[in-house]
Formats: C-alpha cells, structure tokens, sequence
C-alpha cells in the first residue's frame, strides 16, 4: 500500500514481447500488442495513464486555469475576419463568445467597392446579427452532439448558389461531402464519403470534382458528381495507383481549369480539365520524371487580340530551388517551357500567383519569407515590404482575378496578424485589420530577434527568438552573457521534416509563457524548408541526423550564451516535430529539463517497416524504404526514438531523462496512438524515477481538441505543465506592465 499522500503508481502495462526482423537484425518489442485497439486492456491503459496524469497534475490546476482565464480574456471572442470581394458577395466568417466553432456568412457587394475598409461590428450574445446576412454554414450546429468536429471542404459554386462542404466527427480525416442549396437553404440529398481534402467546381455550377481515399488514408480517386445525383452514377475521373503518390485537386486563379495534381515526395504531375467542359477529357501538363516538381497555374490570354492563353509552372527541373516558366495551354509540355523567371541562388520560389494585370511571387531567402509583386509585361518587381525581422508575410484572400489590389498578411513574434491591402495602381498599403489583443499589451514590451547557432558539421542554424525587454538589459542583444540579469526559463521549439517551415508568428497565448519571464525561440533545423530546397535536403533519408544535431546546437546556444540553463530549458515539437523530441531526449538529455512531445512519431522504424498502416508507402521517399535497403533500417534503427531510450549514460550511470509530457490521438490516423504509449511505458521502465506523464484524447486525431475552448484549455495545460517542470508551478504571475 502507498503512504497516505504518496504520488500514485505509474501504469505498468504488461510485457507481451514481440521478436521483429529484418536484414538479419533482431529487435524485441515488450509493448508491440498496444497497437490493438480491440484488445480491452488497451482501452484500460489508455484510460489508467490519463488517471495518472490528472493525479500528478493536480497540484497546478489552479496554474492551469488562471493561464486559461489570462488565454481567453486576451482574444476578442466575438469577432468578424476581414471580408472579401467574391462576385456579388462580401463572404467572412465570424465567431461568438461561447460558441467553438466560427459561423461562415456572407452580405450583398452593395457595401461598395471598398465596404471592406470600414468592418461592420459582429453582433455580440444575443444580438441580432445584419438584416441583409446570410449565414451559409454554422460549424456549431454541424458540430452539436459531437465530441470532436473539422471542416474540410467549405467552397461555393462558380454562380453562388450551390455550397459544397464536408465534415469530420472522429479525428480519422474521412470527410462527409454534403451539399447546399444557398437560394432556398436546403440540402441535396446525397452525400460522398471518404472524401478528402480539395474540391473544385466545373463552371456549369452543378459538377463537382472530389478527391476520395484508400484504406491506407491515402488520397487516390478523382470522381465526378453532379450535385442532386445518386453518388452511385458519379464517374471515376482518375486513379492513381502508384502508392507512393497521393491526389488533390483545384482549380486556377482565372477559373479557366479543374488542375488534378499528383505528387509523391520528390515527384509532380499534372493533369488539367476545361472548366467550361466538366466531361471533357483530363489533359497532362507534363508526364511524370523521378526527382521532378512543378506546379501550374493559368494566365487568361485574349482570343480577339490573338493573345493565346498560358500555363505558369513553378518547377525544379533545372533548378534546385525552383523557377518560373510558361507554355501555350494547348502545348503545355516541357517542349514548349520558356523560362520567365530563372532560379536565384539562395532564393527558392514557392509560388507564383498570376492576376489579369499583374503577378504575386512567393519567395523565401535567408529564412524568410518574401513577396513581390511582378509585372509580366515590363519585368518591373515591386517587394512587399516587412518592417520587422524576422517576420512573415503571405499572399491573403485574392479570389478575384480581375483586380488592382492584393491583400496580404504580415505577423512577426511582436506584432499580431495584420491585414493589409496594396493598391497596385498608386502603391498605397492600407491596414485592413490588426488581431485585437485584449488587456494591456504593448508590442513595445517585447523584443523578436534572428540568431545563429553553429552545428557540429559548421553549418549555421538560424533562431527566432521573443522576449520582454524587461528581461535583460537594452546592451544585450548579441548572445553575450554580458547584461543578463540571470539565467531565463526558455521554451524551444522545433520541427524540422517535409520542407515545413516554422515561421515567426505571434501568439497572444505566448504570452502567458513571456510574461512570467520565459524566453519562446524556434529552431528552424534542417528538415523545413526556411533555407531553401538544401536546407531540406540535408535533414532527410540518412542526413535526417542533422535536424537532432541542429536543435542540440540551437539548445547549446542558449545555454552558452547565458540566457537559459538546462535547469530551465524546455523543448516542443508535435508530430515529425515530436520525433526531433524524442531524439534529442536521447541525444543530450542533460541540455533539457523537460520536453512536450505532441502525437510524436517516435517509433518510426517499426512504423516505416509496415507498408499496411496508413500513409507508410508515401514516407519512403522521406525517411527512405528500410523494408529494402539495410542501409536505410541501419540509420533509423540508430536514431529511432523508441529503439534508443537509455537507462545509463556513456560512463555507467543511472540516467535521467528530462521530464516528459508525451500526447497522443486514439482515432490519429497520422501517427498511431500507440507510438506515444509504447515509448512512454519504455522510457518508465528504463529510468523508473523519471516523470513522464502521457494523455490521450479517446476521441479526438492527429490534431487534438478540436472547439476553440478544448484547445485553449490543453495549451494551458501544457503551459502549466512547462511552468512548473522549470520551478513556476505555484502561484507564479505575469509581469505588471
């Protein structure tokens, strides 16, 4: 029996051990039968290990509802997003304090031109929102009865009468397309299941283009419906049968086509459909060649003047950071290709969108993002300009094609999202909207900064970081140890896998974390995409390595430099991201007071070895194919999460692991929820004084909490959970002003 006030038992699942095999190499799995989720003692441990986590959390309840308290009293909980021009329509979505869920509207264009410059105030609790809205889609209705709820697909028809959109209820991201009617509010019968994300419209406003997925979760079928028919007639548009490829479909800017693009990791292909012509045949832009990427988009051309129309393709054939070249529509092939914008060292093109009069380049350089705004008829480039650094800066809603003005969004760690139009003609920038961040905060009490930690092959490592001002002095702004009052609490986060890059955002959730002195800084290690198509390169397959090694570097940096101490050094990363955690936990689990591992892939090499869970095939080009190539289950087997946990160090001796909260999705079709488990139970049993504490949500996926209210709650949670691992889980407070 325990002592009266003793922490409880952690749960002990039973060891069932499982012999794996592969390239004559043996691996013995005590924990492999959690995967079976018909098995009642899985359900039963799933249910014991959130018990033990609510008990060995109980103490910072009160933490964590203040910082839920402090979350929502800073968000402006009924609110209107900016509206946007679509035909005879200014469509916006709002939300209302005590509803999880936004409502998605839309009002007559007699606002004018401009009705988007003065914002008409969202009705509050029970107030009656404007005579002339039309609410198309209440999430929160949709959503009643439900313990989890996504919307996947929200689009209107080309004439605006028809809206298609489909629902998630469990997690597993298999969507239910329905349809409704906007003129009378009724729904068309019929629904298709199993669909994905991506729709597109034909422009006779009655066909739709869907995307359906295997059993392996992957997005495979183009399929034909028009809106009021039995599903059974729909026809079959395409089939992808490579497994490592995956479908999604759209439409171009000048809604000229239906684009089907198929991709796997490292490969593109294209096929487009005449949008006026929803059962003509699918045309290929260019037939697929291993190792080359392309995207394409559509330029109206002018059949009375004799300007033939033109497809922009964005490509790495030739490139390794991609370029910009265009074809004649009716000759789209790589015979036809004549460069428009050549490749620039240090520079990758992620995007090119083409208006009537202008074009919207996408760029990323020294870990930033980029736009310009490009004329195709002088050549003339004009950028968008970033006041801060680091920052963010992305093309917003531009759904007409015809228009003078681009909207784009701009964020920095100091300065909320921000909405902003350009006028092309006379090159005025109006400010559209800031987020409103209730209470008393002052972008001025804070300070983003760019540093670079060196990695153990010499390579530079860029850092976002954020702070109060307050916490050193105005003399220390270059990492020098020189000026600082003492030692930080800090929060790392990183990711680092399929050329996602983790930009410099703001959150007024952060704040919470900042203003009880924490420094928040993001390390952009190899695996994202911020440096470029290299930067990606060089952190998967066999160099996957460098993304652990980076992050350590990033770590040792803070460390170094004063600023934090590994006494007060916590780590972040959720999915891939949660990968990184689990193997710098093996890597350097004395730089690390804790870590947050959120639905962490931590068992790769056993995942990557079965071609049967979902997704597993297309990965191979990411991780690389261990079922074939010993080499590859050589590497992961080394850097596995779940194959490497430790019980002594390099000397002999008991080894402590860093305090670990570890997440996890029971209907996760992402990374098996039995990942977290499995690892969790390990990392117990080989250091049996360490705290590691694992929740599970029963009813929920890959993203958690899915109501606005669950996930502020599970970030104050987590919030909590990081204060008190650093010493500030009792009644520590924010900062005064």
């Amino acid at each position: 029996m325990p002592e009266p006030g003793a922490p409880p038992a952690p749960p002990l699942p039973e060891r069932r051990p499982v012999r794996l095999e592969a390239h004559g190499d043996v691996r013995v799995d005590d924990w492999y039968w959690l995967r079976d989720r018909d098995d009642p003692a899985v359900l039963a441990h799933l249910e014991a290990e959130n018990a033990y986590t609510e008990a060995m959390t109980a103490r910072t309840a009160p933490l964590r509802q203040r910082i839920y308290d402090e979350i929502v009293a800073r968000i402006e909980e009924t609110d209107l997003s900016v509206p946007v021009r679509k035909g005879p329509w200014w469509y916006y979505a709002r939300t209302v304090e005590g509803s999880d869920y936004p409502l998605h509207c839309r009002r007559p264009a007699e606002l004018g031109d401009d009705g988007a410059a003065e914002l008409p105030r969202p009705p509050g609790p029970g107030e009656e929102p404007p005579g002339d809205e039309q609410v198309l889609l209440d999430e929160n209705v949709l959503a009643s009865g439900h313990e989890y709820f996504a919307l996947g697909n929200l689009s209107v028809s080309p004439d605006h009468r028809w809206l298609a959109y489909s629902v998630d209820t469990t997690g597993g991201e298999r969507y239910r397309m329905r349809f409704l009617c906007l003129d009378t509010g009724e729904e068309s019968p019929e629904s298709l299941e199993d669909t994905s994300y991506g729709v597109a419209w034909a422009n006779d406003n009655a066909t739709v283009f869907a995307v359906r997925v295997d059993e392996a979760m992957r997005p495979y079928q183009l399929w034909r419906h028009v809106v009021g028919t039995d599903p059974a007639d729909d026809v079959l548009v395409h089939e992808e049968p490579d497994e490592r490829f995956y479908l999604g479909v759209g439409r171009t800017r000048d809604d000229a086509f239906v684009v089907c693009s198929l991709g796997s990791k490292v490969t593109s292909e294209v096929w487009v459909l005449d949008a006026d012509v929803p059962d003509g045949e699918l045309v290929v832009v260019e037939p697929r060649r291993q190792g080359v990427e392309y995207a394409v988009d559509h330029v109206r051309g002018d059949p009375g003047g004799g300007v033939p129309g033109r497809f922009l393709i964005v490509t790495n054939d030739g490139a390794e950071d991609f370029r910009l070249v265009e074809a004649p529509d009716d000759r789209p092939g790589r015979a036809s290709w004549r460069e428009v914008l050549p490749s620039r060292p240090g520079v990758r093109l992620e995007g090119v969108d083409p208006f009537a009069g202008h074009w919207v380049v996408a760029e990323r350089e020294e870990g930033e993002t980029r736009l310009r705004v490009l004329d195709p008829e002088t050549g003339a480039s004009t950028p968008v300009d970033r006041p801060e650094s680091p920052s963010t800066v992305w093309a917003g809603a531009n759904p007409a094609y015809d228009t003078g003005t681009l909207r784009y969004e701009y964020t920095s760690m100091v300065t909320p999202r921000s909405v902003y139009d350009l006028d092309l003609a006379t090159g005025e920038v109006r400010l559209r909207k800031r987020q409103r961040v209730l209470g008393d905060f002052a972008p001025e009490r804070y300070r983003t900064e760019r540093w670079w930690a060196t990695a153990d092959d010499g390579t530079r490592v860029p850092i976002s970081l954020v702070y109060r001002t307050d916490l050193v002095s105005p003399s220390h702004a270059t990492g020098s140890a020189a000026g600082a009052r003492e030692p930080a609490p800090c929060l790392l986060y990183g990711y680092g896998s399929y050329e996602a890059s983790i930009d410099p955002t703001f959150s007024s959730l952060r704040l919470s974390l900042l203003d009880r002195g924490f420094i928040f800084a993001v390390a952009h290690v190899r695996g994202g995409g911020e440096l470029g198509r290299r930067w990606y390169e060089d952190g998967k397959l066999d160099r996957k390595p460098n993304s652990f090694t980076d992050f350590v570097a990033c770590a040792r940096l803070l460390v170094g430099s004063g600023w934090t101490a590994p006494d007060r050094l916590v780590a972040r990363g959720a999915s891939a991201g949660g990968l990184l955690m689990g193997a710098v936990a093996n890597l350097a689990p004395e730089l690390f007071r804790a870590i947050v591992a959120e639905v962490p892939f931590v068992d790769c090499l056993t995942t990557i070895l079965d071609p049967s869970l979902p997704l597993t095939v297309l990965e191979w080009e990411e991780w690389g194919n261990p079922v074939e190539d010993p080499h590859v289950y050589e590497v992961m087997k080394a850097y596995s999460p779940y194959d490497n946990v430790r019980s002594t160090d390099a000397a002999g001796r008991p080894l402590r692991y860093p305090d670990l909260l570890v997440t996890g999705g029971l209907n996760d079709p992402r990374v098996g929820y039995w990942e977290p488990v499995k690892w969790a139970a390990k990392v117990r049993a080989a250091n049996p004084d360490n705290r590691v504490l694992l929740k599970m949500e029963l009813g929920a996926g890959h993203g958690g909490p899915s109501g606005r209210y669950d996930a502020w709650r599970d970030e104050a949670f987590v919030y909590a959970f990081v204060l008190d691992a650093v010493g500030l889980g009792g009644d520590a407070q924010p900062a005064g002003a």
